[in-house]
């Protein structure tokens, strides 16, 4: 099915997450996504039929998205995950397991950490990018403050992020962003609004682009 591209993740460097989305809804929304420009996508362990929508993910838009699995928390997670076909891993936790796993199968993971503690044990075992989590509480703030002394460590912030805040998470210096409800607009999606919801990910999509222009 293909392998992780860090190019692809690079182009919209924002991870999709789907949590408890029905089969028939993610194939009314996926679609839109897609069309959008948006090109990583993570579908969590406790999604009803986790498996089959990864296995659909990758049967359809294999080419265009990175698709990866979320709430991934122990070695039988990550093995399940790896098996439906992940190209990519996030936890919400630092298990070092999982972590020394995926580095030896060479499979990129994002592993949730909060304190600078956690942090450093992460980037540590040879991470690239460390998921900050829950990030929306924390604030542009605290991870300011958490660059000062970890200023070698490149961030993904993850719950709580939207649009009304990347701009300044953006200015702060992050790598991009796990985005979950904010991004996957219920109203919209109970509504079957397809227009309001492509939409909105182009907006997300927008902002990324813009910031990347101003930054040349």
């Amino acid at each position: 099915m293909g392998e992780f591209s860090w190019t692809l993740f690079e182009q919209i460097p924002i991870v999709g997450i789907i949590r408890g989305m029905q089969r028939d809804v993610y194939e009314q929304v996926l679609p839109l996504y897609v069309k959008a420009g948006l090109t990583n996508i993570e579908i969590t362990m406790n999604t009803p039929d986790m498996c089959g929508l990864m296995r659909y993910t990758l049967e359809q838009y294999g080419s265009q998205l990175n698709v990866g699995a979320g709430t991934v928390c122990s070695l039988d997670d990550l093995n399940n995950a790896l098996d439906a076909g992940a190209q990519f891993v996030v936890t919400p936790i630092v298990n070092e397991e999982v972590i020394c796993e995926c580095l030896k199968r060479e499979i990129p993971i994002f592993p949730g950490a909060m304190t600078p503690s956690e942090i450093y044990r992460a980037s540590s075992l040879g991470i690239e990018v460390v998921k900050l989590f829950p990030a929306g509480n924390l604030g542009v703030a605290y991870l300011k403050d958490v660059r000062g002394p970890l200023s070698e460590v490149r961030f993904l912030p993850t719950g709580g992020i939207s649009l009304e805040n990347m701009a300044n998470f953006l200015k702060a210096g992050v790598e991009g962003f796990g985005i979950g409800s904010p991004l996957f607009d219920k109203t919209m999606i109970d509504a079957q609004d397809w227009d309001g919801l492509y939409g909105h990910f182009r907006s997300y999509v927008t902002l990324m682009n813009t910031y990347k222009s101003n930054r040349k």
